[in-house]
Formats: structure tokens, C-alpha cells, sequence
């Protein structure tokens, strides 16, 4: 059976379909997987780009198609009222839901359903409080060994050269993004393409740097 960790970002609606489609794409595979909550605003600081929300036509065009995503596969789905807004009280409260900071599949699911369902503020102070009372975390959201566990999920998933989000690891490999998923389930399918251009692409040249 192979693992699967799964980098994910309740800011990002594209973890949000991914989360929803991940047993549906895997359908009669054998894997496990952990899900590990990041901050992507941190790779973006990292790697020192903008998010998709941060600039103007991208934003638009993001918002339409994963709209059109969820349409198509009939995820429920629907906009928050503000985006892209302050994750860090939602990824605390997954760590902290835990002891390893690895929240399972139902308090993602929640957390995910939170934002994405309903177009209600994803900060709004009292569905916080009324969502962190439903999942009663083991930990302190706010203690500093939660949020030392945040980080080191992040600096983890930037080290291992996660640059977004949702991104599933196998066996040393990444998969970014929703649309992965099919070449995710190759990949624990034992397809053999993975032995060659796979690990070819590491000798084209960088032709121009700016």
C-alpha cells in the first residue's frame, strides 16, 4: 500500500475539489494517506510570487473555473463572501485537532466545507468559535507548540519543493494541483511511464532566467 501526504490550504479552492474528488479519482486503489495542513502564503513568500487571488484577471478567471470545476462534477460549492482572506485560524485549529498535527479526513472535510459551502466570511469571529466547538481540538489552537507545528509542516513541504497547493506526495514525487489527480492515480497504479520522462525533464536547460 502506498502513502499519500497531502499538502493542503483551506484558502485554496482548488484543495477544496481535490479533497472532495481524491476517492472518487482513486477509486479501487489501495493507499493511505495524511493530510498535512501549510500555509501557502508562506511558499508564496518563499518563492517570492503573488497568489492567484493577488492579481486582478487571474483572480477573476481562478474564481470561474473552479466554480465551473464544481459545477461540472457536481461538488456543492460556492464563493466566501470575502477571498482571499487570513487562513491561519483555520490551519491551527486542524493542527491542533491532533497530536501529531495531522488532522484526519473529517475535521479537513469540515474545515474545507466551512469555507467553500454556504458563501458565508471564512474569518467572521463567531463561525470561528462555532466551528473550533464542533471539533473540540485536543490542543490550545493558539499555544506556541501548535503553531511551531504549522510552521514545520510549511518549512517541510518548502524543503521537499512544494511551491502550492493541494500537493500530494508518493514515494519522493509531487503532484500539484487538482488537475494532477489522474497522474496521481498512475503513479500508484505502477505506471511505467514514471521510469522514464518522469526523471528526464531535470536535463532541459534553463534558456532564459529573469
Amino acid at each position: 500500500m502506498k502513502h499519500i501526504t497531502f499538502y493542503l490550504d483551506f484558502i485554496s479552492p482548488y484543495a477544496y475539489l481535490a479533497f472532495e474528488q481524491l476517492p472518487q479519482a482513486l477509486q479501487g486503489l489501495s493507499y493511505s494517506v495524511s493530510y498535512k495542513p501549510v500555509l501557502f502564503a508562506g511558499m508564496l513568500k518563499h518563492h517570492g510570487q503573488l497568489g492567484p487571488a493577488e492579481i486582478a484577471p487571474k483572480r477573476d478567471w481562478t474564481y470561474r473555473h473552479v466554480l465551473w470545476l464544481a459545477h461540472s462534477l457536481d461538488i456543492p460549492m460556492q464563493m466566501p463572501a470575502s477571498h482571499p482572506f487570513n487562513p491561519l485560524a483555520l490551519l491551527r485549529l486542524a493542527v491542533a485537532s491532533s497530536a501529531n498535527g495531522l488532522p484526519n479526513r473529517y475535521v479537513c472535510e469540515t474545515l474545507l466545507r466551512y469555507v467553500w459551502r454556504g458563501g458565508a466570511d471564512a474569518a467572521d469571529a463567531g463561525r470561528l468559535q462555532t466551528v473550533a466547538q464542533q471539533l473540540n481540538p485536543q490542543r490550545a489552537v493558539n499555544g506556541d507548540d501548535v503553531k511551531a507545528q504549522l510552521k514545520a509542516h510549511t518549512d517541510e513541504a518548502i524543503e521537499l519543493g512544494v511551491f502550492g497547493v493541494p500537493t500530494f506526495e508518493v514515494d519522493g514525487k509531487l503532484f500539484w494541483g487538482f488537475d494532477a489527480l489522474p497522474m496521481l492515480r498512475a503513479c500508484l497504479s505502477d505506471d511505467p511511464w514514471f521510469d522514464g520522462p518522469w526523471n528526464s525533464v531535470a536535463s532541459v536547460a534553463q534558456g532564459i532566467r529573469r
